[in-house]
C-alpha cells in the first residue's frame, strides 16, 4: 500500500475508533440509568444496595508530601567555656579544694586534677584570654587559652573540649597542656600607598577626628549627606592632631579639590591625648567630595565597616 493511501486509511481510522468508544460510554450510561429505575421501582432497600453496588470512579486526590527544610546547625565554639576554666584552674589550689574557684573548676572538669601552685600571687595570672578553637570532630575540640602574668610572661594552655550542638551544654575532658603560641601571620601589602600632603583632605580628617573623639564641634558639619554618625560617647580625649594621611586613590593627594562625587579611602594616623598620656590611633574612613570640599562618608574600624554609621 501506498504511504497516502495508508496515511488516508489511518485518518479515517481515528474518527471510527472514537466514535466506537462514544457509543460504548453511551451504551453503559443507559444501562446504569436503567438499573437504577429498576430498583427505585423494587423499592428503596433495593435502591440502596444498587447504590453501594455500583461501580464509581473515583478521583484520589494527590496527598501532599510535606517539604523538608533543611537547616544547617552551627556547632557551638566552646571557647569561652575554656577560657573559664583555665582562669578558675590556675587560680585554684589543690591544698584548698573547697575554695569558690577549686569548687568551680571541679565542677567544670570533674576529673582534671587541681594545679598546686606556690603562695607567690606571682603564679596567678592577670588576664585570662582565648586566642584560638579548632573542631576535630562532631562535638569535640581543641582551644588554645592564653595567661598572662604580672611579669609579662604569657603562657599558652590547650585543652580538649566536648560541646552540644546547641551549645547548652560543654565539659572539659583532659587537664590543660602548656604549648607554643600562636605564629605571627604575614601581614599584607598595605592598599594605602598613596602619600596625602598636608592641605584640605588632612584638615578635614583633623576637624572631624576632633569631633568625633574630643567632642569639639559637631559631628555632623562634616559628614556627606544621608550619613549619620554619633560622636565617642564622653569624649575620652581632650586634644586629637593628624599625624599621617594615606589613600588608596591619586585623587586624595591633589592640591585642590576634585570635582564633585570624587571618591577616596584613607588611612589617617592620630595623635590622641588625655590626661592619661599620648595614644596613638589609627582610623580608616572614606570621603567624598562636594562643593570644594572633603565630607565623610563612612568610618570603618579594623575590616568591619560601619557604612558611615548609617542608621
Amino acid at each position: 500500500m501506498s504511504p497516502g493511501k495508508q496515511a488516508a486509511t489511518s485518518e479515517a481510522a481515528a474518527p471510527m475508533a472514537a466514535g466506537a468508544r462514544l457509543e460504548a460510554m453511551r451504551r453503559r450510561v443507559r444501562l446504569s440509568r436503567l438499573a437504577v429505575w429498576t430498583v427505585i421501582a423494587a423499592g428503596p432497600i433495593a435502591l440502596g444496595v444498587a447504590i453501594t453496588s455500583t461501580p464509581t470512579t473515583v478521583e484520589a486526590a494527590t496527598e501532599a508530601k510535606p517539604t523538608g527544610v533543611r537547616t544547617t546547625e552551627v556547632a557551638a565554639d566552646p571557647s569561652g567555656y575554656a577560657q573559664l576554666f583555665v582562669s578558675t584552674w590556675l587560680r585554684s589550689s589543690a591544698d584548698d579544694a573547697s575554695t569558690a574557684q577549686a569548687r568551680l573548676a571541679q565542677s567544670m572538669a570533674p576529673n582534671v586534677e587541681l594545679p598546686d601552685p606556690a603562695a607567690d600571687e606571682q603564679s596567678k595570672p592577670q588576664l585570662v584570654t582565648a586566642v584560638r578553637s579548632a573542631q576535630r570532630s562532631d562535638g569535640t575540640w581543641s582551644v588554645t587559652v592564653a595567661a598572662q602574668y604580672a611579669d609579662g610572661v604569657v603562657r599558652y594552655y590547650a585543652l580538649p573540649v566536648t560541646a552540644n550542638r546547641a551549645g547548652a551544654s560543654f565539659s572539659v575532658t583532659g587537664a590543660p597542656g602548656v604549648v607554643a603560641g600562636p605564629a605571627r601571620a604575614q601581614v599584607p601589602t598595605s592598599p594605602y600607598g598613596v602619600s596625602v600632603p598636608e592641605g584640605d583632605l588632612s584638615s578635614a580628617l583633623g576637624e572631624f577626628l576632633t569631633a568625633y573623639l574630643a567632642g569639639t564641634g559637631e559631628v555632623d558639619r562634616y559628614l556627606a549627606p544621608g550619613v549619620h554618625l554619633t560622636a565617642v560617647s564622653l569624649a575620652p580625649y581632650t586634644a586629637v592632631t593628624v599625624q599621617q594621611v594615606s589613600a588608596v586613590e591619586e585623587a586624595a593627594a591633589a592640591e585642590r579639590v576634585p570635582a564633585d562625587g570624587t571618591k577616596v579611602r584613607v588611612l589617617a594616623r592620630v595623635e590622641a591625648r588625655d590626661l592619661g598620656g599620648r595614644w596613638p590611633l589609627a582610623y580608616e574612613l572614606a570621603l567624598t567630595a562636594r562643593s570644594g570640599r572633603w565630607e565623610v562618608s563612612a568610618l570603618e574600624s579594623g575590616t568591619t565597616a560601619q557604612a558611615g554609621g548609617a542608621r
